[in-house]
């Protein structure tokens, strides 16, 4: 994984998702060469540059042009060669004109998460996955019912990390955000 502090960040972009999260959030997705990927909601890039380390093509959609700014030059700094698409615009729009995929990974849906998952779903390969990271307790509950509507059986993990600082003391351990990983497999 790469460090949080070699990512490039502006204060108007959130992330990108900590270090611990992007760990787990490519062990739950399972992530694989050759997978095709899309990334809704990329933010500074932090899930768009370890997805591209792995997969053969990642399209990455944000509505905010300065989220793809700032995941590009991510991109450039970290990893030069994945093959990524960066899409300005609504997701729902992006995914018309996109290949089947094998992966969806969901990190902000702009309240139309349920939609989102449901038109992925429709061009999900057999066996494909779908991740969520969620903070609000009511995108996990959305992520939930929607993957159980479609018979996905999902799984959730929530992390808590904590991070050591130093004081005069001691170490003291800081909590971070709560994080949950809402993940599902399309039936066969």
């Amino acid at each position: 994984m790469i460090p949080d502090e070699d990512f490039y960040k502006v204060p108007e972009v959130p992330g990108p998702s900590k270090e611990e999260v992007r760990c787990l959030v490519m062990c739950h997705s399972r992530v694989k060469e050759g997978d095709v990927v899309l990334e809704v909601g990329c933010g500074t890039g932090g899930l768009t540059v370890e997805l591209s380390r792995r997969a053969a093509k990642v399209y990455s959609v944000d509505k905010n042009p300065q989220a793809l700014e700032v995941t590009l030059t991510n991109l450039r700094k970290l990893n030069p060669q994945g093959e990524v698409e960066l899409i300005l615009g609504d997701a729902l729009e992006a995914m018309e004109d996109l290949p089947p995929y094998d992966l969806l990974v969901v990190g902000g849906s702009s309240g139309e998460l349920e939609e989102i998952i449901r038109k992925a779903y429709q061009q999900l390969q057999a066996g494909g996955r779908v991740v969520v990271t969620a903070i609000l307790l009511e995108t996990r509950l959305r992520s939930l019912k929607v993957m159980e509507d479609l018979e996905m059986e999902p799984r959730i993990v929530e992390v808590f990390v904590a991070r050591g600082r130093t004081t005069q003391m001691g170490t003291m351990m800081q909590g971070l955000n709560p994080v949950a990983i809402i993940s599902g497999v399309k039936k066969l």
